[in-house]
């Protein structure tokens, strides 16, 4: 069975394990769709963006001294969208309704990122895919010119302490 139905299989086990979850997608960290179960929302579309929030908020954690992805979660009028690192390839992002559990929510998702995780690390492998040949995450701060950087992440900028003594009360 390939990697593709496992993981859809995984996707229609998490919807019925949580009530108001409107959709759900898995993709690799670069935005390819891998299985999707996301009624009135374009996939591919919706991976791409997965994969450009990746990036963010790899960058974002990693400025904060926050260690590795783990989740991302966003709210808007309508409900939330929440997306959980599943493994090193790959992505688990969940579109939910807004009076969804969302302590059920993140429970079922790294759940099921963790799943889906398995199943793409058995089927490819860990770090395989079409960006094997690049540095895991974790391997020191890269070069912002270097092509080997970690998937999903940008450059880092250090910030400098400043020349003088900010001035206080007065």
């Amino acid at each position: 069975m390939a990697v593709e139905t496992d993981v859809l299989d995984e996707l229609r086990r998490l919807r019925t394990r949580v009530p108001r979850l409107a959709g759900s997608l898995a993709a690799t960290v670069d935005g390819l769709v891998l299985a999707h179960d996301v009624p009135g929302t374009e996939p591919e579309g919706l991976a791409a963006l997965t994969a450009a929030a990746l990036g963010v908020a790899h960058r974002m954690t990693d400025a904060a001294g926050r260690g590795d992805f783990r989740e991302l979660m966003v709210r808007g009028a309508h409900g939330y969208i929440a997306t959980y690192a599943a493994g090193t390839t790959a992505v688990l992002t969940l579109l939910a309704d807004d009076r969804v559990n969302v302590g059920r929510l993140h429970l079922e998702g790294r759940r099921s990122g963790a799943r889906i995780a398995e199943l793409v690390d058995a089927r490819i492998g860990p770090g395989g895919g079409r960006h094997a040949d690049r540095t895991a995450a974790g391997d020191g701060a890269p070069d912002p010119g270097d092509r080997s950087r970690p998937i999903g992440t940008l450059p880092v900028r250090t910030p400098q302490r400043p020349a003088h003594r900010p001035r206080t009360g007065g």
